[in-house]
């Protein structure tokens, strides 16, 4: 009787935004027995998903770091698409999982929330057993540092980035109860003008590096002009709700 060829199960596993206390149970066993990690790394070298789970990696384990650049020029200094890099990281994965090895590929916060392993698993979901571990978002622990209610009762949560042109961002945010801004960094000044312009500056705070030992908190109406951190987030109320009457 002809039997069919095992392959390695794919996790893709959310490590939370910064804190290592924050990673769930199910996260920290799964890590722990992983034959093979696989984890974002940036040109600068930076490793934050593994950082934070490093204390949950087996000694036996394979590290793989996948190489995923922030923002890729070409020669004429135009940006190209990232996908080359995300498919050269899915064929280091498949070979693992061809040979049978079970893999977890680490995310910061969460895999399906904005997640690189969203990028990664492309051409893999449909081949090989894919499953996903969640993970607490940046802005789920933004909101539990201010401390200050996402939402509550009748409200609604937009989730926006900070590149997303001007004309996208302006009528969301005007229109909008609570607003959370991810990837703010260098887009801050343009940001924090559109939020001044929809009068919704006075109820927005900035978080930085939420969670990390950098985590800094602050109102945007005291907030120093300038590029913030890559990991920030713009928080805003409406300024509305029930318990601030």
């Amino acid at each position: 009787m002809k039997t069919e060829p095992t392959t390695g199960t794919l996790h893709l596993v959310g490590v939370g935004p910064g804190d290592p206390e924050l990673l769930t149970l199910k996260a920290a066993r799964i890590i722990s027995s992983a034959q093979v990690v696989a984890f974002p790394q940036t040109e600068s070298g930076t490793t934050m998903a593994l950082d934070i789970a490093r204390g949950h990696v087996a000694p036996s384990a394979v590290l793989e770091p996948i190489s995923i650049p922030m923002t890729i020029r070409m020669p004429n200094g135009e940006f190209t698409s990232k996908e080359e890099h995300y498919l050269a990281a899915a064929a280091i994965i498949e070979g693992h999982l061809l040979a049978g090895r079970d893999v977890v590929y680490l995310c910061e916060g969460d895999p399906l929330f904005y997640g690189t392993s969203i990028y990664v698993g492309t051409g893999l979901w449909d081949r090989f057993p894919v499953k996903v571990v969640p993970g607490i978002t940046s802005m789920n622990a933004a909101a539990a540092a201010i401390p200050f209610p996402l939402v509550a009762r009748f409200e609604s949560l937009t989730v926006l980035t900070g590149p997303s042109p001007d004309e996208i961002l302006l009528p969301s945010i005007d229109d909008a109860g609570s607003v959370v801004i991810l990837k703010v960094g260098r887009h801050y000044d343009r940001l924090r003008a559109l939020l001044e312009k929809t009068g919704r500056a006075e109820w927005a705070w900035l978080v930085e590096n939420v969670g990390g030992e950098r985590q800094r908190i602050v109102r945007v109406r005291d907030a120093e002009p300038g590029p913030k951190p890559y990991f920030s987030l713009l928080l805003c109320y409406s300024g509305a709700e029930f318990w601030l009457e």
